[in-house]
């Protein structure tokens, strides 16, 4: 067999998505906040939780706990998936959101400052809900996808 493409290799691409830093995102709990409009993400610059402007405020709403995390690895494909987010008051379904554009998760390992931003998941219009439980379904597909081979 000869060589014909440029690809990356799986199994060290997920060895590290999965240990960067001593913060694995799939064996930590990672925390969800909703953003509104105002925040203006800088993929290449923004880092840590302390990145982040324009969080969702009063009405009950809390950045949520996200669990369940997994990394798979199948045909030329690493993608990275966890459970719907509910936001709900602890099951209070009492929680109040206005105008959320966006969903954005970090690692919850060292503090909220200085936790991980892994991935921005964009609503493309606004949310909002009143005394109820605010959910962010998960894509099937899973929250994102690495195609590593050309």
């Amino acid at each position: 067999m000869s060589i014909t493409a440029s690809g990356l290799f799986g199994l060290s691409l997920e060895k590290m998505m999965i240990d960067t830093l001593g913060e694995s995102i799939e064996a930590e709990d990672m925390l969800a906040y909703l953003v509104q409009d105002g925040y203006t993400p800088d993929f290449n610059a923004h880092d840590f939780h302390a990145d982040l402007t324009n969080e969702i405020s009063g009405g009950n709403y809390a950045a949520d706990t996200i669990t369940a995390t997994e990394v798979t690895l199948s045909g030329g494909t690493l993608t990275f998936d966890h459970i719907d987010t509910l936001y709900d008051n602890g099951a209070s379904d009492d929680v109040t959101v206005s105008n959320a554009m966006a969903q954005v998760a970090s690692t919850l390992v060292s503090g909220t400052a200085t936790d991980q931003l892994i991935y921005l998941l964009d609503f493309v219009t606004a949310a909002s809900s009143t005394n109820s439980t605010f959910t962010t379904q998960i894509n099937a597909s899973g929250a994102f996808t690495l195609d590593y081979t050309p």
